[in-house]
């Protein structure tokens, strides 16, 4: 990132870095590093690609530093589960930064490779429900974290589970066929 676009994306999320709530996301690991480092990897590719695309600069920078904005693990309330966490994750967001509408529709959809690849193998994660056309990234913005959150996944599984990484690829494939409808 040049100097300039440092500058502009401190600027665009600096409120949520100094916020002693959101704060409490660098004590949960995810994908075999904290959520926060997680969360920032995001949100720098996705205000890249915003800027490659054409999009809302703010509402994909904020909306993808906020998509994984919940506190503990999946596996510690049921709120924080697999297809559910994006809903705490923007109600969260909504509470301690209201963010607009848009934000809070690019959060709640970060996960819909995830259902999509749920409706096409209904056995995986059995206690989930998933809504497809509900889950469905509604902007461009959306789509951004969608596709930012899955390839920073693949980057960090990579490095500690092959396999799941060579699922996050099939994911990201059908996403991409996805984008383009």
């Amino acid at each position: 990132m040049t100097k300039n676009n440092k500058v502009e994306f401190n600027s665009l999320v600096c409120d949520i870095l100094e916020n002693d709530n959101f704060l409490q996301i660098k004590k949960d690991l995810h994908h075999g590093t904290s959520k926060y480092e997680h969360c920032m990897r995001v949100a720098k590719l996705s205000y890249k690609l915003s800027k490659f695309f054409k999009a809302d600069v703010r509402v994909a920078t904020r909306a993808g530093l906020l998509h994984d904005f919940f506190i503990g693990t999946r596996k510690e309330k049921p709120e924080n589960s697999y297809l559910r966490h994006p809903y705490t994750a923007a109600l969260n967001a909504q509470k301690y930064f209201n963010v607009s509408d848009e934000e809070a529709s690019a959060i709640r959809t970060h996960m819909f490779h995830q259902v999509l690849l749920k409706k096409l193998f209904p056995f995986v994660n059995r206690k989930e429900k998933a809504n497809l056309k509900e889950s469905k990234p509604k902007s461009k913005e959306g789509w951004i974290i969608c596709g930012s959150d899955l390839l920073v996944s693949i980057i960090e599984c990579e490095r500690f589970q092959f396999s799941y990484a060579a699922n996050v690829i099939l994911l990201l494939v059908l996403n991409l066929v996805m984008f383009k409808n």
